[in-house]
């Protein structure tokens, strides 16, 4: 039951604008990574510019 809290509670992809090769976040803006195991495995991190 909580790992389906915290799935419906955090994102699992996200789209961000790309200016001048450049991420375009805000002044307060960041990405985080938030992991919810103690014994956290690989990831892939997957880019689509088009």
């Amino acid at each position: 039951m909580p790992s389906h809290i915290k799935a419906a509670l955090t994102a699992t992809s996200l789209s961000i604008p790309i200016v001048d090769s450049r991420l375009a976040l805000g002044t307060w803006q960041d990405v985080f990574l938030w992991e919810h195991r103690d014994h956290p495995g690989p990831r892939r991190v997957i880019v689509h510019i088009g």
